[in-house]
């Protein structure tokens, strides 16, 4: 492992420590009894405490010093003076250890008094040092000029959501989106539970990934020697309870989809699932309207939201736009009736590609993505989805090729996924069937049949009103942010590219090629001054390691830059 000077510097000083006998990574409980917020919104002055955090700045003067301990809910200032915490003769702890073995970003117990500056700071008067942790690495701390322009900020998204501990350290206000996403949740739980809906758990790993129209992650139980699923939706689990007897159940459900990742998708994602006994999907979006309004009530204080340049009213009631009817204002096509040839026609006329695979469900919502949903902006509910769109729900009860199914729209992103969920076990399995065939077409993302999620509806299933709210995607819009990836503590990220070790004679000649590739190779040899056997070494490794590439043009051997 190739370490910076600073990080040698670091573990010089951590043998430092360990030689004056002070343990720098302690196991003993530290018995902290106060935290920044607490001691600045009640402060009293003389008050004895006992506080923890990072070291994020320092200010030494001699025998005297200033200081800045950050920890949970943020900053303070520290005052040393060396007599305080050296009242002997001994000042070592002052001198050697605080002055010159402490770096920014250690994390330290201090005990002491409060007290005001003469300036007014809320200060703690420091009688006693502890270290807690000694930090190895130094923290990518930003900068400020005497003009107030800042520098070396870690705003770089990809580094920042690699190393969200550090994230977290050096941008504090990070902290708040995460705070404000627990608070959505528990709103959430306390809003069911109020009603009397029981909090579940159901399989994450599956035999059958049901519950959605989407392609699983695979593995493989080697005791059982079966593949199982990653669950793409707990519906089916959950309406196998409401078969059971509970009349309101819900689940926090992590779910995992094998697609692409982009602002608005994760791998791994959070959906909240809901299913309610002898309730309809126009129950559910009276219940929707009255949660979401209570959600952004108590998680941002009013029910306006800022989300960009927009300003978003989670004030209820919300319109009901039908999907046919929202595809006709839009695109001018009525797709009332349509079967997939018609379709494929509309899409053509549309200049949208749509392939082979693609059943008449899969065109509509993709006539529909393209050229409706951007323009749903304030929450709306879209309607009575297509009967191929909607394999759980219940046909329509007066609108012939239709089911009982919304999708709530927000800042044209769908938010959630309703039904009146279909009961009929006959139905059921054709619909089932239906899925079965598309998947022989080649639709990866065609429904499994769940013998099993049959058995149970054919023991009885009461009418029932089912929702899944997309919890990432409801965090970025009370959050104002319109990356998913925000709102994730670990998003998923592409492999971490390792810096290739060069020798010196290889990195001589990448130099040259990134300077003007393609060359001769003849040229980049006299150009690299290399011997023979170091050339014939070098231009070996680079290719080798897929950096450079050698063809023939002609007469001439040319030697390429390729992308590492």
């Amino acid at each position: 492992m190739q370490l910076s000077e600073q990080e040698i510097i670091r573990r010089e000083k951590l043998g430092q420590l360990r030689a004056l006998g002070i343990t720098p990574y302690p196991a003993a409980m530290f018995p902290v009894d106060t935290r920044t917020f607490e001691a600045k919104q009640g402060f009293e002055e003389g008050r004895k405490v006992v506080m923890a955090g990072r070291l994020m700045s320092r200010r030494i003067q001699g025998k005297a010093s200033f200081a800045e301990l950050q920890d949970s809910e943020g900053r303070i200032q520290l005052y040393f003076n060396r007599d305080e915490i050296c009242p002997g003769e001994d000042k070592t702890l002052y001198n050697e250890v605080y002055k010159k073995l402490l770096d920014i970003g250690d994390i330290i117990g201090v005990e002491g008094t409060l007290f005001k500056t003469q300036v007014g700071e809320k200060t703690v008067l420091v009688t006693g040092l502890t270290v807690l942790s000694k930090a190895l690495r130094p923290l990518p701390l930003p900068k400020t000029d005497a003009e107030g322009r800042v520098y070396d900020e870690f705003n770089d998204p990809e580094l920042r959501y690699r190393q969200r501990y550090v994230d977290l350290v050096v941008n504090p206000q990070v902290r708040d989106t995460f705070v404000k996403r627990t608070k959505i949740t528990n709103s959430i739980r306390t809003f069911f539970n109020a009603k009397g809906y029981l909090e579940v758990e159901t399989p994450i790993l599956q035999p059958i990934p049901g519950g959605a129209t989407a392609r699983p992650f695979v593995t493989h139980h080697n005791a059982l020697n079966i593949p199982l699923y990653l669950r793409i939706a707990n519906e089916l689990y959950l309406k196998r309870l409401i078969v059971g007897g509970f009349e309101g159940v819900y689940e926090f459900s992590k779910d995992f989809r094998n697609e692409g990742m982009d602002r608005t998708h994760n791998p791994e994602f959070t959906v909240m699932e809901l299913y309610v006994a002898y309730k309809d999907y126009f129950w559910m979006m009276e219940l929707t309207e009255q949660l979401l309004e209570r959600v952004a009530l108590e998680t941002t204080g009013g029910t306006k939201v800022h989300v960009g340049e927009q300003e978003i009213d989670f004030t209820a009631p919300y319109p009901r736009v039908p999907m046919l009817e929202a595809i006709k204002t839009h695109t001018g096509f009525d797709l009332t009736g349509m079967e997939e040839p018609q379709l494929r026609e509309v899409a053509q006329k549309l200049k949208l590609e749509v392939d082979p695979t693609m059943g008449a469900g899969k065109i509509i919502d993709h006539i529909f993505g393209e050229f409706c949903e951007h323009h749903y902006v304030q929450p709306t509910f879209i309607i009575d989805y297509p009967r191929e769109m909607s394999p759980l729900t219940k046909a329509h009860r007066s609108k012939p090729g239709l089911t009982e199914r919304f999708e709530l729209l927000i800042n044209g992103k769908e938010i959630a996924n309703a039904y009146s969920e279909l009961n009929d076990p006959i139905d059921q399995r054709e619909r089932f069937e239906e899925q079965l065939r598309l998947s022989e077409k080649g639709d990866d993302e065609a429904m499994f049949i769940d013998q099993d999620f049959l058995r149970a509806l054919e023991y009885g299933m009461p009418p029932t009103s089912g929702i899944g709210i997309g919890i990432d995607r409801l965090v970025m819009l009370l959050t104002n942010n319109s990356s998913i990836q925000e709102v994730l503590f670990f998003p998923q990220m592409r492999p971490e590219k390792k810096p290739l070790d060069l020798a010196e004679h290889e990195k001589t000649v990448l130099a040259l090629l990134k300077a003007d590739a393609p060359l001769p190779l003849a040229t980049l040899k006299t150009q690299s001054g290399l011997s023979n056997k170091a050339w014939d070494k070098a231009i070996k490794g680079l290719t080798k390691l897929g950096l450079a590439s050698v063809a023939r043009e002609g007469e001439i051997l040319m030697c390429y830059l390729k992308d590492s």
